[in-house]
Formats: structure tokens, sequence, C-alpha cells
């Protein structure tokens, strides 16, 4: 299995005089020691405007890892197709691929933030048909060496990628989805799932199910197997894994009702975005503590031993190639998140690696893209 992690740079404590600017020391600092503590990988996420997640520009972040490493996948988790240019989405991934030689994981979404809807001046109940159109010009585009699409809100003109992409991205594409509407279109797309745990695994597992069989369908060969992400509170002193879990898993939680305003009913009446209604039931029924321990539930947290029985247990329900943690979140100090980060790297992920199956994320020489390989 794959095991990377993830930087997301939340200052919930911005009040209480936490600058944007001391959390961005921090977590960096996490990042850059994640090659030499042996990650496979260092992933960003993308959100705008409040303290849920402050990375405007996830590839401007993955750079920066980049340049300050030599092996590790720069994984996006995700670019938001709808709130960016697609044609620009296309040429800085490009570049990202051509100036790390070839060590991009490209993940795309299609955003949840009412907020960041309203800051870009986007129609939120559009966003379904954005993604989509977004994605296939991308797609493509990264294919052909260049963007052309004439949607009924893309519309664009013939137009070259350069740098040019030296490498498909088939294999090393995938998109976040959590409602079984989303995991079909990214089987249309012939995109993997990229799954951030917000419901039982056996809903996790029957809705892959029904994705591979449409991939299939579709495709004619298997689907890649899905990626995982969770958030990690490890510790070889049991009391004090499960204190940290309850503190900052819980803690991180509420960031997530509060951000994305789990507790209206705006859901329920934005087009594309019915199935969220289940949670904010889910809210209404067992109340904001009980759904922090739901969520809590579903994340990797204890002792070592734990963690790693906790992810094989989502191994075995979902056949994934791959894990990425968050290690830090929610406004844990920054000894905390090192020693957490620490002691996964050297008593979880040895073994981690040994199991299962591995992504497809290493490029040979002739997985160039198609106009390439007809040159």
């Amino acid at each position: 299995m794959h095991v990377g992690m993830a930087s997301i740079f939340q200052n919930p404590d911005r009040d209480n005089g936490v600058s944007d600017y001391s959390v961005y020391q921090k977590d960096m600092k996490l990042a850059l020691m994640a090659e030499g503590l042996g990650f496979e990988s260092v992933w960003g996420v993308e959100h705008h405007f409040t303290d849920y997640t402050m990375t405007p520009d996830v590839v401007q972040f993955l750079s920066y890892v980049g340049g300050h490493s030599k092996n590790v996948k720069l994984g996006t988790m995700v670019v938001v197709l709808p709130w960016n240019d697609p044609l620009r989405v296309a040429e800085k991934i490009s570049q990202l691929d051509c100036m790390s030689d070839g060590r991009v994981i490209f993940g795309i979404g299609r955003g949840l933030g009412r907020v960041e809807f309203e800051g870009f001046r986007l129609d939120m109940g559009e966003s379904r048909e954005r993604f989509v159109e977004s994605a296939e010009m991308i797609l493509d585009g990264l294919e052909q060496g260049y963007c052309e699409y004439d949607g009924q809100l893309i519309k664009q003109p013939k137009a070259r990628i350069r740098p040019e992409p030296f490498a498909s991205f088939k294999n090393r594409t995938y998109a976040a989805a959590v409602s079984p509407e989303s995991s079909q279109i990214m089987a249309k797309l012939g995109l993997g799932i990229l799954v951030i745990p917000q419901k039982p695994w056996e809903e996790h597992a029957a809705e892959l199910k029904s994705y591979n069989e449409l991939f299939m369908e579709m495709h004619g060969v298997a689907a890649p197997r899905p990626y995982i992400g969770g958030w990690v509170a490890c510790d070889k002193d049991p009391h004090k894994a499960e204190a940290m879990a309850r503190e900052y898993i819980v803690g991180y939680w509420n960031t997530v009702v509060k951000h994305y305003e789990m507790a209206s009913d705006h859901f329920a009446s934005t087009k594309g975005y019915e199935y969220y209604e289940k949670l904010t039931d889910s809210i209404a029924d067992l109340g904001v503590n009980g759904m922090a321990d739901f969520f809590m539930d579903l994340q990797v947290w204890g002792t070592p031993e734990q963690c790693y029985e906790k992810i094989k247990d989502i191994h075995s329900r979902t056949d994934c190639c791959g894990f990425t943690g968050v290690f830090r979140y929610a406004g844990m100090p920054i000894e905390m998140a090192q020693s957490n980060l620490e002691t996964f790297a050297r008593d979880v992920m040895p073994e981690l690696k040994q199991l299962g199956h591995r992504p497809v994320f290493d490029m040979e020489e002739d997985d160039a893209p198609a106009f390439m390989a007809a040159e």
C-alpha cells in the first residue's frame, strides 16, 4: 500500500492571536519532514476565505514541497474545478509535472462550501455540470496536448498546453466522491475514487462496488483501486491517543460543521447537493456531539497496532491502494503533531507498505500521452 501525508493549514485559533503565518510555518515543517520519514507522497487541499483550510492554490504549495524533495509524489486532494479556469488548471498541472519529473497525482472535486461559491460569484447549483465539463476538457487536454471544448458552461477555443504534458495522467487521476451520484459520474469519466470518510465504511464499500461495475461496463478494464484519506491520532499510550482523538478529531469535525453550514438546510434547496441533506438530518437526529463521535470512529486513531488494524479493516472493505493521513488539525500543538507523524511513520507505515496492492503512480517510458506517442 502507498502511504502519504497531507497538510491542511487550519487556523481555528485566529481569534486567540494565532496568526495564519504561524500556522503555515508549522504545517510546512511537517510537510517537509515527510520524505525523510519514508512517506511516499505529500498532499494538499484547496479551500478559500475561512480558517477551515487556508490553501487557495494547492499546486503552488506542492511546487514548494517538490522543490525541497526528490522522490515524494505530489497529490492534490483536491483541485476544485468549478472554482478554477479549467485551462489554467491544465497548464499548472502540466507545469508541476514537468518541474517534478512526473511526480503529480491529480485529484479533482466539485466543492461543497457555499461561502466559497459565493466568494467566487458562482452559482453553486451549476457545480455538477461545471465540474463534468471542466473535467472532460482537462483530462482530454492532458492527453492530447491542447484544450478545446464547447459545452453549456465551458467554452474554450483550441489552445495548446505549454509546457506540454510529457506523461499520461491515466491511472494517476482521482476524484473525491461522497454521494452515489458522484461515484457514477467518476466512473463515466474514467477517474479513480478518492474516499474521504464521512459515512459508514459498509456504505463506501457498496458504492465502490457499483462504481467498479459501471467502470468495467463503460471502459472494458478494471477501475483503479480507490485511495483513502483520513485523520490520524497515533500514540503508544492508548489513553493519550484517545484523548488526542477526542479533542482534535472532534475539534476538526466541528470546523466541518461550521465551514459547510451542516446545521442549516441549504443543501435541500441547492441543485446537485440533495444527498448532503442526509448529513444535516443525521446531525439533527444524533446532535452535533453524536455526529462528532460517529466521525471520530471513522478515522484512524489509537496505538500503532490499533491504527494498523483500522487501516487493514478499511483495506479489507475497499481494496484500497493507498492511505494518506492528516496529522495536524484543529489547532493541535506542533509538538503533538510531530510526535503523531513520527510515531505513525516509525511504527505503522512499514507494515502498511506490505499490505495489499500498489497503485500505478510511476510512469513508464511508453506512458507518453497520445499526441506524443504519435509523433
